[in-house]
């Protein structure tokens, strides 16, 4: 912005200017230079509106800066037009008046945005150059959204995000993090960069070489703060094996607590590590074979230990229990949840895992025993143990508290399609009820015999007269996890039922979220149609 030629060195302030106003150019002079023959009057408005444009930008009169280097290409193939406004309208609705949210039985937007942003990456286009803006205020101010929004948008958005600061998150989470920064380089940012920068860097080199990665974090380990350290050590689950062990076997003798724990964690998910045979070592002492009765009267016996050495602390074993916890026996669970599941085969006789955990439990010991060996088996991504120890989705649940068993954990370990079979006899068994956490370890969209599952109970809850409010956050989830394809088949749900047996209003309420769910199916199928089109 330049200045007009009424504009002199001094600059009047915007006081001066209304007082002058006020008084009139006869009463008080006005605090500007006319031009030669310039009415003062009209020196004075010029200068008026100048200041207003001034303060409105918010800006002072500045010379003109050098332009920005010119916006990276993007190779990549353009959104289809039908997608390109689909994105548009999803963005729109993300900025709406008083935010969005559900009206009706219309569908919500801001739900359907992070697995439209999934669906169109997976197709690997790039979004539209006007767009660029709207996707990087949605990702800054939903965090869940900036993977997949920066994806999308490309080094364009990078090339944006340095022209605004309030888009600097997208330097930190994904500059950083590229894979194409020269070694050189990446050192230089490493030892240079901010933390959430650096732990971007780290987290882009593990998954692309993992050694690299780790070779880096070595660089400046005995430097970093105890914090950092721990978030770093976090970098290091994503594809562990052994050769991370000499690393983790020092960072067991870290000064933190946590960083110790969670190099031990790291390693005991690694059987053939040398602290998971150390482990193994230590609980065989505490686990055995009861043999004193006949083959039908076999038993475990369990013998916790004494106390817990130093030795057993530098393997990540802590030795203060929690409050209201045995020390003996939260010594005992951590040494069995460390140790290779491998290793109670030959200890205990038994063939499989689903032998060992029907084995008997001698002096009450069996919730102990049997909740480390479900954390093992999560640890270890053991489907075998897994798959044992959940037992069958048509057994009664627990009380809540009362059980060893945590089923949404043990099911993460067992494949997608199993895991669905699973939550669907459940779900047929016990209802939704107790299910919600258990749905949201299943791959989506869910697969046909968990999504009529689900269907189906909502549709007998509705019969039965239950309180609609109930069941809003498992309708939510199915928006957004059933096929599309079921659509049709729910279409007959959509009608108010008779009122006499339900609460007042909950017909109306039904009615309105199965046509809520009928119609955010079928956006998601056109959506689909959409990025698919050529």
């Amino acid at each position: 912005m330049t200045t007009t030629p009424c504009a002199t060195a001094h600059t009047p302030a915007w006081d001066e200017l209304v007082a002058a106003a006020l008084l009139g150019t006869e009463r008080r002079t006005p605090p500007v230079q006319p031009r030669p023959g310039q009415d003062p009057a009209a020196a004075l408005l010029d200068e008026a509106a100048l200041r207003t444009v001034q303060r409105r930008a918010a800006l002072l009169p500045a010379a003109a800066g050098a332009r920005p280097e010119a916006a990276p290409d993007d190779p990549r193939p353009p959104l289809p037009p039908a997608a390109a406004r689909r994105l548009a309208l999803l963005l729109a609705d993300r900025a709406g008046p008083g935010g969005a949210g559900r009206q009706g039985s219309a569908p919500d937007l801001t739900e359907l945005l992070p697995q439209w942003l999934t669906a169109a990456n997976g197709h690997g286009y790039r979004a539209p150059a006007p767009l660029l803006p709207g996707l990087l205020d949605a990702a800054r101010a939903r965090s869940d959204l900036r993977a997949e929004a920066l994806a999308l948008a490309g080094p364009r958005a990078l090339w944006l995000a340095r022209l605004n600061p309030q888009w600097a998150y997208a330097l930190r989470g994904t500059a950083a993090g590229s894979a194409a920064l020269p070694s050189a380089a990446g050192e230089q940012f490493w030892h240079e960069g901010l933390f959430a920068e650096r732990a971007a860097l780290l987290a882009s080199l593990r998954r692309g070489d993992p050694a690299a990665a780790r070779e880096l974090l070595a660089t400046t380990w005995a430097e970093e703060r105890a914090e950092d350290r721990l978030m770093f050590l976090d970098t290091l689950r994503e594809g562990v094996s052994l050769a991370d062990e000499p690393f983790l076997e020092q960072a067991l003798s870290d000064r933190s607590r946590n960083v110790r724990a969670l190099a031990a964690e790291l390693l005991s998910a690694l059987p053939g590590s040398a602290l998971a045979a150390r482990m193994a070592e230590r609980a065989r002492a505490c686990v055995s074979l009861d043999l004193t009765g006949t083959r039908e009267d076999r038993r475990i016996a369990v013998e916790a230990p004494p106390e817990c050495d130093s030795a057993m602390q530098r393997d990540g074993v802590a030795a203060k229990p929690p409050s209201g916890r045995g020390e003996r026996s939260w010594w005992l669970t951590q040494l069995v949840e460390a140790a290779p599941l491998a290793t109670w085969y030959e200890r205990l006789g038994v063939t499989g895992a689903a032998e060992a955990v029907a084995l008997p439990v001698a002096d009450g010991w069996q919730p102990d025993l049997h909740a480390a060996w479900c954390r093992a088996a999560v640890r270890q991504r053991d489907a075998a143990w897994a798959r044992a120890l959940l037992g069958p989705a048509t057994a009664p649940p627990a009380p809540e508290g009362g059980t060893w068993r945590d089923p949404a954990k043990l099911l993460s370990a067992l494949p997608p399609a199993e895991r669905a079979v699973w939550v669907a006899d459940f779900i047929a068994a016990h209802g939704l009820s107790d299910a919600f956490r258990l749905l949201g370890v299943c791959a989506v969209p869910w697969a046909e015999p968990l999504g009529r599952a689900v269907v189906d109970a909502l549709d007998i809850a509705r019969d039965a007269g239950s309180y609609p409010w109930s069941f809003s956050g498992v309708m939510g989830m199915a928006e957004r996890c059933l096929d599309p394809a079921e659509a049709g088949r729910l279409e007959v749900l959509t009608s108010v039922p008779d009122e006499e047996s339900a609460p007042p209003g909950a017909s109306g309420y039904w009615a309105e979220a199965f046509r809520r769910l009928v119609g955010t199916l079928r956006l998601r199928g056109v959506m689909r149609e959409e990025l698919g089109a050529p």
